[in-house]
């Protein structure tokens, strides 16, 4: 039947299957590879692999730095203060859009035109304004990363909010803030979640494309540095830890939606919409009376 669910067990041991196959493709290629080219580099086995690891997380033997450590502080300080610019924008721009028609007129259209603009077409327009400083990448970052997601906001807003809900809400005795925080937001906060799920993967694009042109350090730096080396034992390993970060925050995200708010997808249908908005204004109604 289709979609029908399949044991837990099968689900993990089919998502461990698929990355045996990964790992058993790449080794093979790579076999393969060192047949024709002994002395190959593009596509290191496990050995070589190890020695690039090494080479990553061993104090330079100059600066006594070591790449793998140096780099992740600088490129998770931009990308974290880049989402944090953009999700908080976005939020603004996108509950002003929901909650208010003047503001949804005056700032729909710039946004979905924005939307449609490159961060990586617009480096140099980035550079001449902010530098090559931190406030280039931070800057990048949350003008890819806010319009999209401010009409993500917005969109959930319209969409998921019913009207009903909000005239019931004034009739309970609410303000427009406290709709706005505990009726609106609520309602929309998984698809905040989303939002930012989604906006992870473009964020990082758009740092690494930066740091590979002009960054002195970071993962991009390094990528680009150690390719035109063509020593890919080191590159593959960075390309895999940014996997790997990728789906880990992805995976917390997840998470985090599921312990805040456990009611997104467990909420029965019915009257349930309404017990939860008596429960949250029962306080302010009975102080007002």
């Amino acid at each position: 039947m289709i979609r029908s669910p399949i044991d837990f067990r099968w689900r993990a041991a089919l998502g461990l299957a698929s990355v045996v196959v990964l790992v058993a493709i790449y080794a093979g290629l790579s076999a393969r590879q060192h047949q024709l080219n002994p002395k190959d580099t593009t596509m290191p086995g496990w050995s070589q692999l190890a020695d690039g690891w090494g080479k990553m997380t061993t104090p330079h033997h100059r600066s006594g730095d070591v790449w793998l450590t140096e780099d992740a502080i600088a490129t998770g300080k931009r990308l974290g203060a880049g989402m944090a610019a953009g999700i908080a924008g976005a939020m603004v721009l996108g509950f002003l859009m929901g909650c208010w028609a003047p503001a949804e007129s005056f700032l729909v259209p710039p946004l979905t035109i924005l939307g449609k603009l490159n961060p990586i077409a617009m480096l140099a327009v980035f550079f001449v304004i902010f530098g090559l400083e931190m406030k280039m990448y931070v800057a990048m970052i949350a003008f890819g990363i806010l319009p999209p997601m401010a009409m993500t906001i917005y969109l959930a807003i319209k969409n998921d909010v019913p009207e009903e809900l909000i005239h019931k809400s004034y009739t309970l005795g609410a303000s427009h803030l406290e709709i706005v925080l505990f009726v609106i937001f609520r309602q929309i906060l998984p698809k905040i979640f989303e939002g930012v799920r989604l906006q992870t993967g473009p964020a990082l694009v758009y740092l690494i494309a930066a740091e590979m042109v002009v960054g002195d350090v970071g993962f991009g730096y390094r990528i680009r540095l150690e390719s035109r080396l063509l020593h890919m034992n080191v590159v593959y390993p960075y390309i895999m830890l940014l996997a790997m970060f990728g789906y880990s925050v992805d995976l917390g995200l997840r998470r985090l939606q599921t312990f805040i708010c456990p009611w997104y997808e467990h909420q029965p249908e019915g009257a349930s919409m309404w017990e939860s908005l008596r429960a949250m204004f029962r306080g302010e109604v009975a102080s007002s009376e």
